[in-house]
């Protein structure tokens, strides 16, 4: 039996029962209730409650603390995956059988991880010290340039290949972008490194002939990128999503992606709580900023998410991380203050109450730090195997049925009827 919500409108008479479907009514069934003359329209913004599509990619239990890739929980996932197998995952549906995941390795990491020789042109125009993802957002806009096949995105064939270029290029583009900002030559990518060992030796390989990661580096790499693949229908998806609907090609479309996620809301974060947590500088000066936060005269950041109400799943992946990383190079003091706020955070009424638990950034500044990344490189390596997410949020997309270009209503509050007025006569 389908559930119904019943909807009267005294004004006009009108009376509806809207079907109830995956907890969900349909919003242009609203429009048969007309209020002063105008269809009724729910007004959302920031889509708080607004379903935009079906999607079989990611799924989010805020409140229970859940995160799933195509049903795989994100522990196991990080546990005993590589990000590759992820990657064909999200893009797949399914995990990879030994032969498929040895053909994908092969098609990134040896045949289109390369940049074209002009992409490096583009680079070069930019200052030395542009933000790194000003340049990574043009430099993927470009890449329609050098694969106009990319507009034949309803074949399959072309719409893979140009998703296989996109996840097997950015560790070199960002890395690419790392290196101009420091005044360094360019690292081509060295074969017979994978996916992580390859994005690590590109951006720091010095006069060594062959760069050599510890392992613990490599799979500290591995993790965050599993971690960071995809995230249901955040800012970043969603800018794709309606770039693409408008009938754009992969790369145009994942640039729109990139510049959401510069944001500091979104993708730059993490970058906030260092920032926070070097303000604090001492365990002992933890207490005084809690009460300031309580107050309301400064922000918890890495606190608190959109989306979930329980502690991020991810944010406990991460933490083990943060010690495996810090084995290899030294801890980084700024982790005790952050223990203490975690301990804050998890124990105080303020916090519990409010339903303020620790997110993915609270920690991830850490790690990217102690790796020796300067903070602009932070959202950089977020959008880097980000990319996998976005390239399987747009092959869903554009396969569905469904889906539509993009374009919102509004509730206009400007003028109306307005006469021109010649300039002279303005004052």
């Amino acid at each position: 039996m389908t559930d119904h919500l019943q909807i009267r409108h005294p004004a006009t008479g009108t009376e509806a029962e809207l079907p109830i479907t995956e907890a969900t009514i349909s919003a242009p069934a609203l429009r048969q209730f007309v209020v002063d003359g105008t269809p009724l329209a729910s007004f959302d913004p920031g889509f708080v409650n607004t379903a935009a599509c079906h999607s079989a990619i990611t799924y989010i239990d805020g409140d229970a603390g859940i995160l799933e890739y195509r049903g795989y929980p994100i522990a196991e996932l990080a546990e005993h995956a590589t990000f590759l197998e992820v990657a064909y995952l999200l893009l797949n549906g399914e995990l990879p059988n030994a032969d498929q995941l040895r053909a994908w390795e092969d098609s990134v990491n040896l045949e289109h991880r390369w940049l074209p020789d002009k992409v490096k042109t583009v680079l070069a125009g930019f200052p030395y010290d542009a933000h790194p993802m000003t340049i990574l957002m043009a430099a993927v806009a470009s890449f329609f340039s050098f694969y106009p096949d990319a507009r034949n995105y309803n074949d399959p064939a072309a719409r893979d290949l140009n998703i296989t270029r996109l996840i097997a290029k950015m560790p070199t583009l960002a890395a690419f972008a790392y290196r101009k900002g420091k005044a360094k030559p360019y690292v081509n990518p060295d074969d017979s490194c994978g996916y992580s060992h390859n994005f690590l030796q590109m951006l720091f390989k010095q006069s060594e002939r062959r760069y050599v990661a510890d392992e613990r580096l490599i799979r500290a790499i591995e993790v965050l990128f599993i971690l960071h693949a995809d995230h249901e229908q955040n800012c970043s998806t969603n800018a794709v999503r309606s770039v693409a609907s408008s009938g754009n090609d992969l790369y145009t479309s994942c640039s729109a992606g990139i510049g959401a996620l510069h944001g500091p809301l979104h993708g730059g974060a993490n970058e906030a709580v260092l920032k926070m947590l070097r303000e604090i500088g001492t365990v002992d000066r933890v207490p005084e900023f809690v009460e300031g936060v309580k107050a309301g005269k400064t922000r918890m950041m890495g606190f608190g998410h959109r989306v979930y109400k329980n502690y991020d799943p991810r944010a406990t992946i991460i933490k083990k991380s943060v010690e495996d990383v810090f084995e290899v190079t030294g801890v980084n003091p700024l982790l005790q203050v952050a223990q203490e706020l975690e301990r804050y955070g998890l124990n105080d009424d303020y916090f519990v109450s409010r339903r303020l638990y620790p997110n993915v950034d609270f920690y991830s500044g850490l790690i990217y730090e102690a790796l020796g990344f300067p903070p602009e490189m932070f959202t950089v390596l977020f959008a880097v195997p980000r990319a996998a997410g976005w390239a399987a949020q747009y092959k869903e997309f554009i396969t569905d049925s469904e889906q539509k270009i993009v374009r919102p209503k509004q509730l206009y509050t400007g003028h109306r009827g307005r006469a021109y007025t010649p300039i002279e006569q303005r004052s």
